[in-house]
């Protein structure tokens, strides 16, 4: 069990820092441009910003980098079987926030309003995709999969409600 958790959050962390990174930039310039959809809501929101977007897959590569950095280190104990490579990283990154994106597209289609609350859409959507797309080049353990989708509504709730609580964040969901 602890070689499932070890491998899973090794290989999810470019995902989870790219995704935590745009809460905290404040964004001025929609991503959307401001414009709307066939069905008059707004593509994705004032929420996603450009700066949001680019930062998030910037930071979310740069841990990744680290983690490279680290693996030969890491290599050492015989629990780890993930190692990432540039081009994993940046997929795991851009997937995350491509995910993002796509949640609040959906978010928008329903008609819901900036910030308001979307249960497991919210919390999987930057997961399901970024896993989706590096699993294109490299194979993903199922056990990890099932760990990473119990395990981030956990630490995407508790996450926010931190967040919230240092007031970056206007509700605590």
């Amino acid at each position: 069990m602890l070689d499932i958790i070890i491998n899973s959050l090794w290989l999810i962390i470019p995902a989870y820092c790219a995704n935590m990174l745009p809460v905290l930039m404040k964004g001025k310039f929609p991503i959307d441009f401001k414009k709307k959809f066939i069905d008059g809501h707004r593509l994705l929101g004032d929420g996603k910003t450009i700066e949001g977007f680019f930062s998030g897959i910037i930071f979310g590569t740069l841990m990744g980098l680290l983690q490279i950095y680290l693996q030969p280190f890491m290599g050492q104990f015989y629990i780890f079987q993930f190692q990432h490579n540039l081009l994993t990283v940046i997929l795991l990154a851009t997937g995350a926030m491509m995910g993002d994106l796509i949640g609040s597209f959906v978010k928008r289609r329903f008609g819901l309003e900036r910030g308001a609350p979307t249960p497991i859409l919210d919390q999987l959507d930057f997961l399901v995709f970024s896993l989706a797309v590096v699993s294109v080049i490299i194979p993903i353990e199922l056990s990890w999969v099932i760990f990473l989708l119990i395990i981030t509504p956990i630490l995407h709730y508790s996450s926010n409600i931190f967040v919230f609580t240092l007031k970056l964040k206007d509700r605590p969901w």
